[in-house]
């Protein structure tokens, strides 16, 4: 039976697993909402294009799932640019629908019209496609499903004509299971098993590729049976069990760090390419063999030592370092060493941003098993991605590669929309609120019981550090905030400003119970 594109679309992503689409409709791509409801879709009306693409950020991060946003020509695109690019340097599966202009060389002044709009999403994204037929549209559909699924997931962008969008086009074709088996070459699994059971002081890094609970299991077998020093990338926190004596946490970026590097015999990475936004540094600081695993080959890392390299998903690989392996490693790594020094690195982290750790502490004594959190570039997440241990992986979500201001709110309305019934919570600094404070009418649209912790020191403080350190005389980091607590009353969400530890931990228990979110107002007055 046929239909206009637009409608067809919409039932093609129900059938290829899309539950939730979150947009902004508008006259340009308004067929692209016909279908929606007949489908089966949940739509969430986001307040700016921005919003939505986080939120579609945030539900991904959340689900594994792409999130899906449907955006207009133009200004409705460039909105959505910036949460593209969080989400490809961040790997996050996104698909981005918008619609495009007929003509734009022969025809001039047109509403929403751009010089080049696919060529600008191309910019941000992994690639962005015009299709000017229904079986274009279908066969760009599912080769995004398809990458999604294969390759290092990242955000595509789709721009349909209004006049295909239009168009009576034929039911899209069903899903059709198209999945490459990867092979994996055994005999460097079984290099990578032999130099770790040899080594006296292995190093095992882990990224945010491998903070999926499938791979809980096998990293676990790894641990167990080589007993080397661990390290996770912020994204990998979690990773790692809490009770392993051997993990030094998520402190690459500590300096002295290197020195731990410089003492290994063997280094394996696992799903990360140790990027400037991992280390804060140009080298890593080991000098011995090492070898990685990561299925993007273009984030395989040069350096020092002969490398293994292996371009695959590493939960197979590891399964397969573990497989047939028998006896002890020779690993020499002293659990009372890596606890000294995770304690000065603790400290210095305190010495640093004076006064955030024991509200990181109070924090996490008090938020429920399972809770998911989304941050957002403010001292007060730089400070818990390194003193906040994670008990489970794939829970804490930060706009770490592009580092985009105001992220938080949104992606945390995206993760809550797909864990309904599940702890979400939200860390976000005042200047980074002013982005995206609007999107606090959709958690009280959608009435999410979301926990908003909104750290205020009045400035843009990490820039005002940064600033005094380059010996220039601090200039724009300061901006009039508003009563923040009024503002978020005034949404129809509830407020709270603790004035101290314990009032904070109740304020936070009582959000999550909440019918809908809760902003918690604190500042640096709460530890002083």
């Amino acid at each position: 039976m046929q239909k206009p594109l637009g409608a067809q679309i919409s039932h093609m992503l129900k059938d290829r697993g899309v539950d939730v689409i979150f947009g902004i409709p508008g006259v340009h791509n308004q067929e692209m909402y016909r279908g929606i409801e007949e489908a089966g879709i949940t739509h969430v009306l986001a307040r700016h294009e921005q919003g939505a693409g986080f939120m579609a950020d945030g539900y991904a991060r959340a689900t594994g799932k792409p999130g899906v946003a449907y955006v207009i020509t133009g200004p409705g695109l460039c909105n959505i640019m910036t949460p593209m690019g969080q989400a490809y340097s961040d790997s996050v599966p996104m698909l981005v629908i918008s619609s495009c202009l007929d003509e734009t060389a022969a025809r001039k002044g047109q509403l929403h019209q751009m010089k080049d709009q696919r060529a600008a999403a191309e910019t941000v994204c992994d690639w962005s496609e015009e299709a000017r037929t229904a079986e274009a549209a279908y066969a760009l559909l599912d080769r995004a499903m398809l990458e999604f699924d294969t390759r290092r997931p990242r955000p595509k962008h789709i721009q349909v004509p209004i006049a295909v969008l239009e168009a009576q086009a034929d039911d899209a074709p069903r899903a059709v299971d198209q999945s490459p088996t990867p092979g994996i070459d055994a005999a460097s699994t079984e290099q990578i098993a032999r130099e770790l059971r040899e080594a006296r002081y292995p190093i095992v890094v882990f990224g945010g590729g491998v903070a999926t609970g499938r791979m809980t299991a096998s990293i676990e077998r790894l641990l167990e049976r080589f007993r080397p020093a661990t390290f996770t990338t912020y994204a990998g926190r979690g990773v790692v069990p809490v009770a392993y004596e051997l993990n030094f946490g998520s402190n690459l970026a500590r300096p002295s760090s290197a020195d731990i590097f410089a003492k290994a015999d063997y280094v394996l990475t696992v799903g990360t390419s140790l990027a400037e936004t991992d280390l804060w540094r140009q080298e890593l600081g080991h000098h011995c063999n090492w070898a990685q695993i990561n299925i993007d080959p273009a984030d395989m890392v040069t350096g020092p030592g002969r490398s293994v390299n292996i371009v695959a998903d590493g939960a197979e690989v590891l399964s397969l370092i573990c497989a047939g392996q028998t006896g002890e490693g020779n690993a020499r790594w002293s659990a009372n060493d890596v606890a000294n020094l995770r304690a000065r690195w603790r400290d210095e982290t305190d010495a640093e941003r004076p006064g955030i750790v024991p509200i990181c502490d109070a924090l996490r004594d008090v938020v429920p098993a399972d809770t998911m959190i989304y941050s957002d570039m403010t001292q007060f997440a730089y400070v818990a991605k390194e003193v906040w241990d994670m008990d489970r992986p794939g829970h804490w979500h930060h706009p770490y590669g592009f580092g985009t201001l105001g992220y938080a709110t949104p992606a945390a309305i995206g993760g809550a929309v797909a864990r309904r019934g599940k702890p979400t919570m939200a860390i976000i600094g005042d200047y980074g609120f002013h982005y995206t404070m609007q999107e606090l009418g959709v958690a009280v649209e959608l009435g999410l019981s979301l926990p908003i912790i909104l750290w205020d020191n009045g400035k843009l403080k990490e820039i005002e550090d940064s600033m005094v350190r380059g010996q220039i005389a601090p200039n724009a980091v300061v901006a009039r905030n508003p009563d923040f607590c009024k503002l978020a009353e005034a949404f129809g969400a509830g407020s709270v400003a603790p004035k101290t530890l314990p009032e904070l931990q109740d304020a936070v228990r009582a959000a999550f119970e909440n019918e809908g979110p809760t902003l918690i107002y604190i500042t640096p007055d709460l530890t002083r």
